[in-house]
């Protein structure tokens, strides 16, 4: 216990000490690089923390010092050295209605409770990291994502309406209130904010298209705020962001003058959960992109730990909640960022913007903001992976589905929450159905596929499992079983390929005795095949193998075949019966030939109308008037056979079937009904009305519990 102990108290030591790490491995050549990628980074990062705070109706300097503290926590103490982090559009529209249910937009407090989210969040995040949670992100479908990017595109998208057009109405994290409201005070339009918005907007498209050589967002903001300053168009009602201090980012305490309270932290706690959720979905999402194409090796609960750490200093120095941002980390990569050196010097080129052109940006318009975040909200949408996810898999489409709808109609907080639920309810219910499906011999007769169009064999069944037998899992594959038997009644044996399962519990050998009792009480047998040594093991030590089972059931992949040819397969099913030749042992089988004017046997065992249930033919057989004819072979009917039964195999009654009397009820009946079949659809085309078969034949009979005779003379009819 004292060792697990040092373990966990020394890795809480290495997260901490990351810096470390980080610095030690730093070359001198890359630090221009880095210094060049960082430059580059902050010239996107800027315009974009000021429009990401709007969106959380937060002032702009709250971004700017969450992009700049963010990114140097979340460089130094990450394990992605590509990984930009800062503010990202979706978690600012998260806690954007986590802060309305708190406080009012502009007030201290609001500012308060956007630091107390971060707090908390970070906190959330850093214990996932000592607890080594960091690989349960990976459990959290990529259509979660997917979806709550969308609809919080479609949120944010409606939100800044408002500022582009003007509209002087309040912020609503209810996207139906604010479509209405907008549609409402639509007359109301101011229409310098529009023109200048839409400008924005287009120009902010044509800069895009241009690539990474020019910072569109940048340029977009630079242009329209000159064209606040020489075109007056403050005077013309057009909204600026207003003041921003020329100062380093304060300790919250001080630059709200609050201390958070009891109250506040209750009903944060559940949205911060959300919060921290969605921001460790996207950091590793957006770092495990990137390292696909470079190759780097990433330390999920590291990455949660330098998450957590950025969230907690940002909320600490008047930020709010930070996460990874693919957008800057793609452009960090593409840039010749070569170490994490890249995240510290793009958050020290904020910072000293801060200090040198703070007082030039209150002219900024809310409009161009406005513009410059619908063209990012549309090229957030991953329209390609939307298509790819619908293409796919139906199962991620309904996640992302869900995800995408429960962000429009529900709070986000649990929208977010309610996907990553349903993706993982998903991935439970997947890990706890393991694959059940019958397997038929290839061409070649070398391997066994899964194939349901090729023909199988009436008397064995092979049916692989692939998956663990736990108790999640026995009720699934019971079904399964049963399923394959209904489909299947003549198959006598069954064998159960059993490679694919990796461990068993009291359950799954329950669920095996159940099975074996089952097929026997039917007069059929169960055999296992390919048992890998854990799993024998276990079946072992409860009893299974020698009080259920037998050890003689248990075989190996070679030989199986041949072994069970010899000693279950019935050659009179092979020669009368099936037509196919499934098994390489079915080749040198002579086919019985019955003539060019008999019916074939119909693919379906019950396959004609005149068959009915054992219960009605048992009372059929009641009338003495009856014939009652077994067309089975005479190895069959010695086995078992009804009562008062007279054997005629079909082979003889196709011969002499004219000869049959056509004054009394002929009850025919034979293994599983196929044979049956064929003989009632040769009866009937020559004219015999007085015809029934047994649905399901002998098996169906027994299946039902009644009752059966042994006969010594073969009951050969005279």
């Amino acid at each position: 216990m004292a060792f697990h102990s040092e373990q966990f108290a020394g890795k809480i030591i290495d997260y901490f000490l990351r810096p470390l790490t980080i610095l030690k491995n730093v070359r001198s050549r890359d630090i221009p690089s880095d210094m060049l990628a960082g430059l580059t980074v902050a010239t996107v990062a800027i315009p974009q923390a000021i429009a990401y705070a709007s969106i959380a109706e937060l002032p702009a300097q709250i971004g700017l010092y969450t992009a700049a503290v963010a990114a140097i926590i979340g460089a130094l103490w990450g394990s992605s050295r590509f990984l930009a982090t800062g503010p990202t559009n979706a978690l600012s529209l998260l806690v954007f209605p986590l802060l309305l249910s708190v406080a009012v937009p502009g007030t201290a407090q609001y500012l308060l409770a956007a630091s107390l989210i971060a707090v908390i969040a970070g906190v959330i995040s850093m214990t996932m990291a000592f607890v080594r949670l960091g690989a349960i992100v990976t459990l959290a479908s990529r259509s979660v994502l997917i979806g709550f990017v969308a609809g919080a595109a479609l949120h944010i998208a409606i939100g800044q309406l408002r500022h582009l057009l003007g509209l002087n109405i309040p912020a609503s994290p209810e996207l139906f209130d604010s479509i209405l409201t907008i549609f409402n005070k639509f007359p109301e339009i101011n229409g310098a904010s529009a023109i200048l918005g839409l400008g924005s907007f287009f120009m902010m498209i044509v800069l895009s298209r241009l690539g990474n050589r020019i910072p569109a967002a940048l340029s977009v903001i630079l242009i329209s705020s000159l064209a606040v300053v020489f075109l007056g168009l403050e005077e013309q009602g057009v909204n600026v962001i207003g003041e921003i201090p020329r100062s380093l980012p304060p300790f919250t305490w001080v630059s709200t003058g609050m201390l958070p309270d009891l109250h506040m932290i209750r009903v944060l706690v559940i949205g911060s959960a959300a919060v921290a959720a969605l921001g460790l979905v996207e950091a590793v999402a957006a770092s495990q992109t990137i390292a696909r194409s470079t190759g780097e090796r990433l330390d999920p609960n590291q990455e949660f730990f330098g998450q957590g750490l950025a969230k907690v200093v940002s909320g600490l120095f008047s930020g709010y909640a930070s996460s990874g941002s693919f957008t800057r980390s793609s452009l960090a990569q593409q840039s010749g960022a070569k170490s994490h050196l890249t995240g510290v010097f793009t958050g020290l080129t904020i910072l000293l913007a801060l200090l040198i052109f703070a007082p030039y940006a209150r002219v900024i318009p809310r409009a161009a903001i406005a513009g410059v975040l619908l063209v990012i909200e549309w090229n957030m949408v991953d329209r390609s992976a939307i298509r790819r996810v619908i293409r796919t898999s139906h199962r991620e489409t309904a996640i992302m589905s869900v995800t995408f709808l429960a962000t429009l109609v529900l709070p986000l907080d649990f929208a977010i929450l309610s996907g990553i639920v349903f993706s993982l309810a998903i991935f439970v219910v997947k890990s706890s159905l393991p694959r059940v499906y019958s397997t038929v011999p290839d061409p070649t007769f070398r391997h066994l596929i899964h194939d349901p169009a090729s023909p199988v064999c009436p008397q064995l069944g092979l049916v692989n499992i692939r998956g663990p037998l736990f108790f999640g899992a026995v009720y699934h594959i019971e079904e399964e079983l049963r399923h394959n038997h209904e489909k299947y009644p003549g198959q006598q044996t069954l064998v159960l390929r059993m490679h694919g399962v990796d461990q068993c519990d009291i359950s799954g050998i329950e669920m095996l005795e159940s099975t074996v009792e089952t097929y026997r009480h039917l007069d059929c047998d169960l055999f296992l095949v390919r048992v890998r040594e854990p799993v024998m093991h276990t079946l072992e030590q409860s009893g299974f193998i020698d009080n259920t089972l037998g050890r003689d059931h248990v075989l190996e992949q070679e030989g199986a075949i041949e072994y069970l040819f010899e000693h279950e397969i019935d050659p009179n099913i092979c020669v009368y019966e099936c037509e196919h030749r499934v098994f390489s042992e079915c080749q040198t089988v002579v086919k019985h030939v019955y003539g060019d004017n008999v019916p074939s046997a119909p693919k379906d065992p019950q396959g004609h109308h005149l068959q009915v249930s054992p219960k009605e033919f048992f009372e059929l057989m009641e009338d003495s008037d009856t014939l009652l004819i077994d067309v089975r072979e005479p190895a069959e009917y010695k086995r078992a056979h009804l009562e008062g039964a007279q054997l005629m195999p079909l082979r003889e009654l196709l011969e002499n079937a004219a000869d049959l009397p056509r004054d009394r009820l002929l009850l025919i009946s034979c293994r599983s009904g196929r044979r049956t079949a064929r003989a009632l659809f040769v009866l009937e085309d020559l004219g015999s009305d007085k015809l029934v078969g047994l649905r399901g034949g002998i098996l169906a009979w027994r299946a039902t519990k009644l009752p059966v005779a042994l006969d010594d003379n073969n009951g050969l009819i005279k």
